[in-house]
């Protein structure tokens, strides 16, 4: 397998501490205008550049289009670097979860109509909406605090959720106008967000501080509240927080870190998959009696090493996906330099995909594959959910991380813009 190269996260001031980007279930697919002919399409954030890759959803995963997904950049740099307090945070970002690049997209989704794509741009602490046929910004939303981080999108598509990861808040917006319906607190370092199926509720993780080097087991405490934070997504109220630390002890895993990174739910939404900071395997909790049912353990790259430092942002594994029929699990072996796919019933993992840096797992448009996004080489690699094996792999921009289903307009090009 082939090792990337590593660099240590930079240690945060206590005010400017921020979480890590990328991240875990299959997107929900934008609710389609049945009056407008559509094309579903896959979006890959390219991070590091500021664009968003538009490729098939199925077949050979072929690149239809960009979008520029800064198209106001010198606008925003000029507002930071006028204001010192927001230069110091947009520096910290570059220089930490950055990993020495400015983080220009997280994570996208498509509005129901397929017009426009909604974007977080931690850098920026905002969320934009993006015009597809022209290539300019509808809205912005400037999130609390310094840095805007992982989304979701209702069921019916037309509320996005987004974590404002060193405000501690989720916000709830309108996708079609960018207006707030709504904001719910979280815990340190929101993350991860799922609506579930219904729509009814946001389930969030909160990740906390993982940018700092006190990553000992011991030290665990240091980083922070971390909890799932379940979330009425009418009234936007906290019902309830599910804190893995005392059902991780209550297995004798009090080493595991209780940090819930992607997660992705089973079907009938009665169990819950995620995987945990530092830890390459993942974990299955039921929701029912409240309890972490079985825990998966998956291996090692020989060259990758043990010490906790070096994991990009904590996380070991960062990527989680299932098939439409809840039979496979798809998992991004981050920092081991692979992906597999991994029998549900069994926890029996198939082959190990050798992928670089793979940050994120969603499902490809016909549930048939796996799509990973490989950090380390600029490309998206698809997996089929019944060999494990790879059946395609496709050149994209600089550092993909998120890959969420969506639409465009058929006949859809690049804007003049992208």
């Amino acid at each position: 397998m082939p090792v990337f190269r590593r660099r240590h996260l930079c240690s945060l001031t206590a005010a400017l501490a921020l979480t890590a980007t990328v991240p875990v279930t299959a997107a929900h697919a934008d609710a389609p205008d049945a009056s407008a002919a559509l094309r579903q399409v896959l979006f890959v954030g390219n991070n590091w550049d500021g664009t968003a890759e538009v490729i098939k959803a199925t077949g050979d995963f072929a690149r239809i289009g960009r979008i520029n997904v800064i198209p106001d950049k010198d606008e925003r740099m000029a507002e930071i670097n006028a204001d010192p307090i927001r230069w110091i945070a947009f520096m910290t970002i570059r220089n930490s979860v950055g990993e020495g690049h400015d983080q220009f997209v997280d994570d996208m989704y498509s509005t129901p109509d397929g017009k426009s794509v909604v974007v977080s741009r931690p850098s920026f602490a905002d969320v934009v909406s993006i015009d597809l046929a022209s290539g300019r910004i509808n809205w912005r939303f400037p999130v609390s605090g310094f840095r805007s981080d992982h989304m979701a999108v209702s069921p019916d598509g037309k509320r996005v959720a987004v974590s404002a990861s060193t405000g501690n808040t989720v916000h709830v917006l309108d996708i079609e106008t960018g207006k707030q319906l709504g904001k719910a607190a979280t815990g340190d370092k929101p993350h991860e967000n799922i609506f579930t199926k219904d729509g009814k509720y946001i389930y969030n993780m909160s990740i906390g501080e993982v940018n700092t080097q006190t990553d000992a087991s011991w030290l665990d405490w240091t980083k922070g509240d971390r909890r799932i934070t379940v979330i009425d997504a009418t009234t936007y109220e906290q019902v309830k927080v599910i804190d893995m630390r005392p059902r991780l002890d209550a297995i004798g895993l009090k080493d595991f870190s209780d940090a819930v990174r992607p997660a992705v739910f089973s079907p009938d939404e009665s169990k819950l998959y995620f995987q945990v900071s530092f830890f390459h395997g993942f974990f299955e909790y039921d929701l029912a009696t409240d309890k972490i049912t079985r825990t998966k353990t998956l291996p090692k790259n020989p060259a990758t090493s043990d010490d906790r430092t070096t994991f990009v942002n904590d996380s070991r594994h960062h990527g989680l996906s299932m098939s439409p029929d809840g039979k496979k699990l798809c998992v991004a072996g981050t920092m081991d330099d692979y992906a597999t796919v991994v029998d549900r019933t069994t926890l029996q993992e198939g082959p190990l995909v050798t992928a670089a840096k793979p940050y994120w797992a969603t499902v490809s448009g016909d549930g048939k594959s796996c799509v990973v996004s490989e950090s380390g080489t600029d490309q998206v690699t698809a997996i089929d959910f019944a060999t494990g094996k790879k059946v395609a792999s496709v050149p994209v921009g600089d550092h993909p991380q998120r890959v969420r289903l969506g639409h465009v307009e058929a006949g859809w090009t690049s804007p003049s813009a992208g």
